[in-house]
């Protein structure tokens, strides 16, 4: 079980150095959710979906600067929270439950399976 712990905190601390490559434009979106630990904390997944959300809103991050600004406060949050291997609130938690079907596995068919994903998480 401690096993178990260490490896979700490790998994969780991975996911926020991804998140702030991705602020940091060290790494794109996709590169990053490439390298998602496949697993079933919700945490991570959380991360994962916001990631994607901040991809889907590209052309609205360059038209509107506040959305721009308070999203991404909103993933330096998840990135700083995760970095300490801690969970994040409950209610970020839910805010994509309805997304949660895992993380890395969702890749496994390559680029046809990242716009497959990517346009349900979009609801098209």
């Amino acid at each position: 079980m401690n096993q178990q712990y260490n490896e979700e905190i490790n998994n969780r601390k991975f996911v926020g150095r991804l998140v702030y490559s991705v602020l940091t434009e060290r790494r794109c979106v996709r590169e990053a959710l490439k390298l998602f630990p496949d697993t079933q904390d919700k945490n991570i997944e959380c991360a994962y979906h916001a990631l994607v959300h901040y991809e889907a809103d590209e052309n609205l991050r360059y038209q509107d600067i506040e959305y721009k600004e308070e999203q991404n406060d909103y993933l330096e949050f998840i990135a700083e929270t995760l970095t300490a291997g801690k969970e994040l609130p409950r209610n970020v938690v839910a805010d994509y439950e309805d997304y949660y079907k895992g993380t890395a596995t969702l890749w496994q068919n390559g680029f046809k399976g990242f716009v497959k994903e990517f346009l349900r998480f979009i609801n098209v």
